[in-house]
């Protein structure tokens, strides 16, 4: 009986002596898992500052969307959007079959957002 228990004894200290390692090594991988990487700690800024040239431009809709991801991204390029814009700008003065002076003020108030 003394034996029994002194194997059993045994026993439930090894195995917790294995579980305890096993959340120390998981708390580590975790810390380390948890710490940002220097594109995560620049994110913040780049966000700022790509909502600062959005706000500047006074882009809206589906422009700004547009910039805005393109700026998150690295690829910012104004002509891009405004090439965007102006394709979108002349679908709808298309669709409303507008010409001459009246097309060009439309698209003039259009471009500006």
């Amino acid at each position: 009986m003394k034996r029994l228990f002194t194997v059993l004894l045994c026993t439930m200290v090894v195995a917790a002596s294995f579980a305890c390692g096993e959340d120390k090594g998981k708390a580590a991988k975790q810390a380390q898992a948890k710490a940002p990487t220097q594109a995560q700690k620049k994110q913040p800024e780049r966000m700022s500052a790509c909502n600062k040239q959005a706000g500047e431009k006074k882009l809206k809709g589906n422009a700004r969307k547009k910039f805005m991801s393109a700026c998150l991204e690295g690829k910012s390029t104004v002509a891009k959007v405004k090439k965007d814009r102006t394709g979108e700008c002349n679908q709808q003065a298309a669709a409303r079959n507008m010409k001459g002076e009246e097309r060009k003020r439309f698209m003039s108030s259009c471009l500006r957002g």
